[in-house]
């Protein structure tokens, strides 16, 4: 039995109905994998940039705690280099203050002598030569003389300098004063004594012992004005 057209057109419509209602099912299908896919892709873009956001300010926090480390390491070694100039400032002005009373020994004739003979005797022992010259400060030629029985009337003297060193080493020892060239004036006092060609030289002035002492007992004043150093293992 033949369709009428009426029926014909009827299925057309039913078909195309059919057709469009598979079409907007496949679309819908379509939108919602692609919104699902757009949201995964979104979720997985936005916790990429979370942890690179993350990392970065982490590095960040890192650089600043660290320029704050170094900045506090700056600031302790500054304070520890004014607190060691303090203390280097504070020895400087005692050894300053021992050699203004080095210069008032010379003014004690007898106190002065003494010392000078014991400079004297020492020189001969650390030189250890059998001809030596003392050098001293012009106003010392007279006591330095009497001391090195080197004054033209040996009478004035009893030669115990001299007398002394030849007991102690079994040997004989000549002496001169340098009288071309002297001390300079701003040395508070001792002597300086040479070999006879004059390449080895021993310090006995008075600024010279100061500094050999205050070089052995530094460990000792610094102890007296700043107390014992607590990061010091060994005392000798």
């Amino acid at each position: 039995m033949a369709l009428s057209d009426n029926d014909v057109q009827k299925q057309i419509k039913h078909m195309m109905a059919f057709i469009e209602q598979e079409a907007s099912e496949k679309v819908e299908e379509i939108d919602a994998k692609a919104e699902e896919e757009f949201n995964i892709e979104k979720g997985r873009l936005v916790q990429t940039q979370r942890v690179k956001i993350m990392e970065h300010y982490e590095k960040k926090e890192k650089q600043i705690e660290q320029h704050k480390k170094i900045k506090m390491s700056n600031l302790m070694n500054q304070a520890r280099l004014n607190v060691l100039m303090a203390r280097d400032g504070m020895i400087t002005d005692l050894l300053n203050e021992a050699r203004q009373r080095l210069a008032k020994i010379a003014e004690d004739p007898a106190q002065y002598s003494s010392l000078l003979e014991g400079l004297v005797l020492q020189g001969f022992y650390r030189l250890l030569e059998p001809k030596v010259t003392i050098r001293c400060r012009e106003q010392d030629i007279e006591t330095v003389q009497v001391l090195s029985c080197l004054m033209l009337e040996s009478r004035y003297c009893l030669d115990k300098n001299i007398a002394v060193y030849k007991e102690a080493v079994k040997s004989n020892l000549t002496v001169k004063i340098d009288r071309d060239r002297f001390l300079p004036p701003n040395i508070c006092g001792g002597i300086e004594m040479y070999n006879e060609n004059g390449k080895i030289k021993v310090s006995n002035t008075l600024e010279s012992r100061l500094e050999l002492m205050a070089q052995q007992m530094m460990p000792e004043i610094r102890a007296s004005l700043f107390g014992a150093n607590p990061n010091r293992k060994f005392l000798d």
